[in-house]
């Protein structure tokens, strides 16, 4: 049975992101997202994704890569703002308490900075 968003469940994750270009007022469309996950041999990539015309991307990955732990999104921005951003590419890591529970990690992008903060 689909999960309320429409994935099928065993590929259902429960985490998003928003990309706000804060210069433009903008959504971050088309960025490139990586969702990656910690375990004992270093970081391995659970999803990927590009961000949709709103900036936004719901991730589908298989629900046995979705567990309490360490996780971290990597934003690859140099495509979007340009060859002389400051900051090329944003890495957000962050700890899963409760896997059940909806994580939203929005990312407030301009070309010489960017802020963070876990969402609803």
């Amino acid at each position: 049975m689909p999960s309320h968003d429409g994935t099928e469940p065993e590929f259902h994750v429960k985490i998003s992101t928003h990309i706000l270009d804060t210069v433009s007022g903008e959504p971050a469309r088309d960025v490139y997202v990586r969702l990656e996950r910690r375990d004992s041999e270093g970081w391995q990539q659970v999803a990927d994704g590009r961000t949709d015309d709103d900036g936004r991307l719901r991730f589908r990955a298989p629900m046995r890569e979705w567990q309490a732990g360490g996780f971290r999104l990597f934003f690859y921005v140099e495509p979007y703002l340009g060859d002389d951003c400051f900051f090329p590419e944003v890495t957000v890591a962050f700890h899963v308490r409760d896997p059940e529970r909806h994580y939203h990690v929005p990312l407030l992008l301009s070309r010489y900075g960017y802020t963070t903060y876990r969402g609803s």
